[in-house]
């Protein structure tokens, strides 16, 4: 029995969840998977994962075993690295989270770029707005946009993006245009449904802070929907500059308040809490954060 090939489908197993998955990930079949695992329980006399409709669920040694096996396994992978001195092909699946709306505008056509340059690379790309758990859901690296990050993991931060007013034309043309913060309270106002501060928002302008209490009647928990809705002329939002530059430089949306804008947006990378990254994630990490911080509506992070 390979028994660091064993380890190595029992730990991907505990984190995706699914045999198939690891089959997939692996380049083999779903049997030989189960297979494997088989052995290896067999081999330490003990069960441990049990098998359900529903999916996997480690048992109390397999969770024990899982924690020390991953050990093993990222001390091999240092070794191997090191004694490559870092020279060896970068190949193998990178998987990515991130959310929606910055895979969409943002990422996917870097990551064609990045494929381009790494022909081994695989990566599976994974868009969602809710906050995954990195291990338990077997992302490699994810991107998260401001917010509370994770205790388990690295994070570095790669760039932020100015939050500022915006609105349609035809919306302002009949509405009127908000002259001081406090003219905001009369406006349409659509902000995310999740957003911690409720109606509620901070702006900045120069030595300046003023919180506005703010009124809608649509509110949405996807950055599109907020995007799409605001150049239909549903009323004012406050966005990061990167989802709606575009809008802005074609004229469907324009500034409001130029002079004020709210606390910039932070977007961070975030990979496992552990020392060892493979040679595909390292380059991945490098290529965006170079690239994402000199497009449009991005800045590099301040030292």
């Amino acid at each position: 029995m390979d028994t660091l090939r064993s380890m190595h489908f029992l730990v991907r197993a505990i984190e995706r969840g699914s045999l198939s998955a690891v089959a997939r990930e692996q380049g083999t079949t779903q049997p030989t998977v189960s297979k494997v695992l088989d052995a290896l329980e067999r081999s330490l006399g003990v069960r441990l994962l049990e098998r359900s409709t529903s999916g996997l669920t480690p048992t109390e040694q397999g969770m024990r075993f899982y924690e020390r096996a991953k050990i093993v396994l990222e001390e091999f992978e240092n070794a191997v690295a090191e004694a490559r001195g870092l020279t060896e092909t970068p190949a193998g699946l990178l998987r990515i989270n991130a959310p929606v709306a910055l895979g969409q505008f943002r990422l996917n056509r870097l990551i064609q770029e990045f494929l381009a340059l790494h022909p081994d690379i695989d990566i599976e790309l994974i868009l969602n707005d809710r906050f995954v758990d990195l291990v338990e859901e077997g992302v490699d690296i994810a991107l998260r946009l401001g917010g509370v990050l994770p205790p388990q993991a690295v994070a570095r931060r790669i760039a932020t993006s100015n939050r500022i007013l915006v609105a349609a034309p035809d919306y302002l043309k009949s509405r009127g245009h908000p002259r001081r913060p406090a003219d905001l309270e009369r406006h349409d106002y659509i902000r995310f449904a999740w957003a911690t501060a409720g109606e509620a928002i901070e702006l900045h302008g120069g030595n300046a802070s003023v919180t506005v209490a703010t009124s809608g009647r649509y509110r949405v928990n996807n950055a599109i929907a907020i995007r799409e809705s605001l150049a239909m002329g549903s009323g004012i939002g406050l966005c990061p500059a990167w989802l709606v530059h575009d809008l802005i430089e074609s004229g469907k949306l324009v500034r409001v308040l130029p002079k004020w804008a709210a606390t910039p947006q932070e977007l961070f990378l975030l990979y496992p809490s552990r020392r060892y990254l493979p040679l595909r994630g390292k380059l991945f990490m490098d290529f965006i954060s170079s690239r994402l911080a000199q497009l449009p509506g991005f800045e590099a992070p301040s030292a």
